[in-house]
């Protein structure tokens, strides 16, 4: 990985998804979003005004060697993470699987004791495990609760939960935005620094058709950058995981990846002036 002698946010890739549960190809999710986010199209500026290329260093350490064993993978991750904690600044990894973040979240929970989590996916990832993988993507949170790693858990855009999944939230104290519940605009405040964790797979396929499990009934592109905005929270870190480069031919996925984000990098430049 590059290294860098001073930035605010930085930007880590973690090419792999051998935790998938049903089908391969979000390794190529870093290198996709990389690759929408160097085109002529690009603005540095956001939506709130914030300019990435003036108001903060943002830079791309680069990827994390996925090239052994799962637990070597994790162990890497959560190296990375932690340097990038140890400078004081805010972490944003591109996946991959959403595994990751529960290697990504031990680093943080060593530099922040006291923290919150907005999980935005379709899926609640809360099984004790899934075709005998306690590692798998299906799993992260309920590992991450399971270790007692965060203060509180709050999940937005869910719409496949199971009665497992009721029964863990509910003994963890899990807060859900059910899609089936969602008549207004999501306002959310939390008390505790957040990391933002954000499987694509909570966008509607028409939003986001470049993952590997379409479940429709999703959030619009514009709700979930409405909600990152309008959150009152310090957003010490974020991951964005599961695109699935080989099912968005027309890189919308990979667009919309990259627009999170902005959006994100920007409130937390702000956030840090």
């Amino acid at each position: 990985m590059a290294e860098y002698p001073d930035y605010k946010i930085a930007v880590i890739g973690v090419p792999f998804d051998e935790k998938s549960s049903f089908m391969r190809g979000a390794s190529g999710g870093p290198a996709a979003i990389r690759e929408v986010s160097t085109g002529k199209c690009y603005c540095g500026y956001t939506e709130s005004g914030v300019n990435l290329e003036e108001d903060t260093i943002l830079v791309d350490l680069g990827d994390v060697d996925t090239s052994g064993d799962p637990d070597k993978t994790f162990a890497l991750t959560e190296k990375a993470v932690a340097g990038v904690l140890a400078k004081d600044a805010v972490p944003v990894v591109l996946g991959g699987d959403h595994s990751i973040t529960y290697p990504i979240i031990k680093a943080f929970s060593r530099v922040y004791p006291e923290l919150d989590i907005l999980h935005f996916d379709a899926h609640t990832d809360l099984y004790s495990a899934l075709y005998g993988d306690r590692l798998s993507h299906a799993c992260p949170f309920a590992r991450i609760l399971e270790d007692g790693l965060i203060r509180n858990l709050v999940q937005v855009g869910v719409r496949a939960v199971t009665a497992e999944h009721r029964q863990t939230a509910a003994r963890h104290g899990v807060r859900m935005y059910e899609m089936k519940d969602l008549k207004e605009p999501v306002r959310l405040k939390f008390a505790n620094p957040l990391y933002v964790s954000f499987d694509l797979d909570a966008l509607d396929p028409a939003f986001a058709p470049g993952v590997s499990h379409h479940e429709p009934g999703g959030l619009s592109t514009r709700q979930a950058i409405d909600i990152i905005q309008n959150l009152e929270a310090r957003i010490v870190g974020m991951d964005i995981v599961e695109l699935n480069p080989l099912r968005d031919p027309a890189r919308i996925t990979a667009a919309a990846a990259f627009k999170l984000l902005k959006e994100t990098a920007g409130k937390i430049a702000a956030s840090r002036k």
